[in-house]
């Protein structure tokens, strides 16, 4: 064979029959080129060699003729195996590169040989192949999707050939293999996600490979791909996913956990519900592996966790429960080592309070019962653990928290009230100032300015939200009561009603409520007894601070101080009620003290009716109540009572001997309380000028009624 042919070192025969269209054919002359090349590498003639492959590339493999570029594929793959493992080594780059070439050829027939010869020289030439792999990759990449299934197909028998490469030799570059991957986890590709499914599972099984170095890049498509409408690809990718949490939970020190929060806080608000319960449970592991690393995200958890609570029906239970698992994991992060000591701005916290409080105020809003319950909790809880630093930003959502109180959701209103009682109670809050500012003497419980602001503003929303003060004030009143002490709510409600309140008619009303609750709440207990025995200079202070405003309602003031047994100055009080105007109101107020009267609270006083003479101003006290009745039910229940006292003469009888026995045993009887640290006469003089000016308050309303018409005429 002449060196100046120019099929040298091939032959025209092998050549014609590498153009030949038939592939017959073309498999005859790659097998003549097999015995050429290794004759050539057994007298090492290694120029010859790379004359033969050039030629093949650039006549064949490059030629505009589809058959001719089947030819070069087919003779480029015979050139490989006729080198074999030993020797292809140094040929590889021109080997490997034409024929990346016709793998994205126009005609699926070339495609498919490139795949066929890219996997005979991959089968000889091995580990070798390595430094070639991002190309080899890049390549199946688009092959696998290919839509002609005998490309696919092609290119699925180079894949495993590969995964296989891999696995036995993994010292290669997967750094700079990784960005590759997670360039292409986006795509939209059914066939391209399934591929690179694989091929994580396929590095994730390699010991030698940590792939959590480089979870940050491809968690987000990841996430994606879960939402693929196959179900086997979705199901794969769920499976790729937890195995990787998997080994997260194994090996937590390797992952950037700050690289990845926000990723999965994203799809923890995705609309697709698989996508979503998937997240919140790596959110969930996150926070228990991560620790305080996930506090500075925390705004975005918060944010992404809260509205998904809302999930309540059946259908959605899995997105609830999970959601409900990742926000109690995150309040558990936070504990009393969070906070700074008074004074201190806390800015070397990594808690973002001031994000997560818009947050709370957005979701305090929200439909949703469990979400606003949850929100309620958050700032409870940071109340309780972080008071100094929750209270920077207490401002900003106290008017929100304080409209829950008007929920349609009892437990709302009581998670409200909790938590609006541990703000009130908060040793991080400013003490509260004036008559008020010291706790009651039966509770230790110490007190800021916030429990003023509180109950200004619920008597605010009483007295704009008329649906609210009927349907919420006793619930309100009794569960404050039992959290922040009756007494401390009675005596700072009171003060705030005589020095605030100048519209009477609601006055009136307020007081009405209250102390209906007074009397008849269980939750009261112990505020009734401490009114009722009166036998100290606390109890005649708390009594003289509820009388005050307590004579905005005149039946109020008398059923307080048949409570607190003075009966002296409730039987002056009901004779000034000569000179007030009787209205349908007035007597339904008396109908309701009446029955009032005949209930458990006032046995004592029942029976005190019995001795007559030591009780004159009660009995007083009552014939008067029946004085006041029209012939009513009410009037017959009074009238009945009282027919039951005993007579005069029994009376009598009664009275010469309890005088001698008391004589001889030096007992006292009964009077009532004597309340020597009240002035009454001032309290007289107090309510007398309380109801003056209602009377002038009807006056002014009627003045301005008669105006209104008169305009209207």
């Amino acid at each position: 064979m002449a060196n100046n042919d120019p099929n040298y070192p091939l032959t025209t025969t092998i050549v014609r029959l590498l153009h030949d269209k038939l592939y017959e054919k073309r498999k005859i002359a790659a097998l003549e080129i097999e015995k050429i090349i290794r004759a050539l590498v057994l007298e090492r003639r290694n120029d010859d060699v790379k004359k033969a492959i050039t030629l093949l590339t650039s006549d064949f493999t490059l030629s505009n003729n589809s058959n001719s570029r089947k030819g070069g594929l087919i003779g480029l793959a015979a050139c490989a195996i006729a080198l074999g493992s030993q020797d292809i080594t140094q040929y590889l780059d021109e080997l490997i590169n034409p024929v990346l070439i016709c793998s994205m050829d126009a005609d699926n027939r070339i495609r498919y040989f490139a795949c066929e010869s890219l996997y005979n020289i991959v089968k000889v030439s091995r580990a070798d192949t390595m430094p070639f792999f991002n190309k080899l990759f890049d390549a199946m990449s688009k092959l696998t999707a290919d839509p002609d299934p005998n490309v696919r197909n092609g290119s699925d028998l180079l894949d495993r050939l590969l995964k296989d490469i891999v696995t036995e030799f993994p010292a290669f570059d997967v750094a700079g293999f990784m960005p590759l991957l997670c360039d292409r986890i986006y795509t939209m590709n059914q066939y391209t996600r399934r591929f690179l499914i694989q091929w994580l599972i396929c590095l994730d099984s390699v010991p030698e490979i940590n792939i959590l170095i480089y979870l940050p890049k491809f968690l987000d498509g990841m996430f994606q791909i879960l939402g693929d409408t196959s179900m086997e690809i979705k199901k794969m990718c769920e499976t790729t996913l937890d195995e990787i949490l998997q080994n997260i939970k194994k090996d937590p020190e390797s992952v950037k956990f700050n690289e990845m929060v926000n990723i999965v806080i994203v799809h923890c608000q995705s609309q697709d519900d698989f996508i979503k319960v998937k997240a919140l449970l790596w959110m969930q592991e996150f926070i228990k592996l991560a620790g305080p690393i996930v506090l500075q995200y925390a705004s975005g958890v918060v944010g992404a966790v809260l509205p998904t609570l809302a999930y309540e029906d059946l259908m959605h239970n899995s997105v609830h429960e999970a959601a409900k698992s990742a926000n109690s994991s995150l309040m558990k992060l936070i504990d009393n080592s969070c906070d700074k000591s008074e004074g201190s701005s806390g800015e070397d916290s990594p808690l973002p309070l001031n994000d997560m409080f818009q947050v709370f105020t957005r979701y305090l809003q929200h439909q949703s019962t469990s979400t606003k319950t949850a929100v309620i909790r958050w700032i409870t809880h940071l109340l309780v653990q972080i008071p100094y630093r929750t209270f920077m930003y207490i401002d900003e959502i106290f008017t929100h928290l304080m409209n829950t109180l008007a929920d349609s959701s009892d437990h709302v209103v009581l998670l409200a009230l909790e938590c609006l009682a541990e703000l009130a109670s908060s040793a991080a809050g400013t003490p509260m100032t004036g008559s008020t500012g010291n706790t009651s003497s039966s509770t230790t419980l110490v007190l800021n300015e916030y429990f003023r602001r509180l109950m200004v503003f619920l008597l605010n929303m009483f007295k704009t939200d008329k649906q609210f003060m009927e349907n919420r004030s006793s619930f309100v009143v009794r569960q404050l009561s039992l959290l922040l002490n009756a007494e401390n709510v009675y005596r700072v409600f009171a003060e705030i009603l005589l020095k605030q309140e100048d519209d009477c008619k609601f006055a009136s009303l307020i007081v009405q409520i209250f102390n209906i609750i007074l009397m008849t709440s269980s939750e009261l207990f112990e505020l009734r007894n401490q009114l009722k025995k009166g036998d100290s200079k606390d109890s005649s202070q708390l009594f003289c601070c509820l009388y005050k405003s307590w004579c905005h309602n005149p039946v109020a003031t008398v059923s307080l101080c048949l409570l607190t047994q003075n009966y002296k100055h409730g039987c002056d009080l009901l004779m000034k009620f000569a000179d007030l105007e009787v209205t349908v109101d007035f007597l339904t107020e008396v109908d309701k003290l009446i029955q009032l009267l005949e209930s458990p609270i006032f046995t004592y006083l029942r029976l005190q009716l019995l001795d007559v003479e030591s009780n004159q101003h009660l009995v007083k006290c009552m014939y008067a109540l029946l004085m006041l009745l029209p012939q009513s039910r009410s009037f017959e229940i009074l009238q009945h009572r009282l027919s039951c006292l005993p007579t005069p003469q029994l009376v009598s009888h009664l009275s010469s001997k309890e005088v001698k026995n008391n004589k001889k045993k030096d007992i006292p009887t009964v009077t009532g309380n004597s309340s020597p640290d009240v002035d009454f006469d001032q309290l007289f003089k107090h309510f007398v000028s309380i109801q003056e000016q209602h009377i002038a308050y009807k006056k002014q309303k009627r003045l301005k009624a008669s105006n209104s018409t008169t305009d209207a005429v």
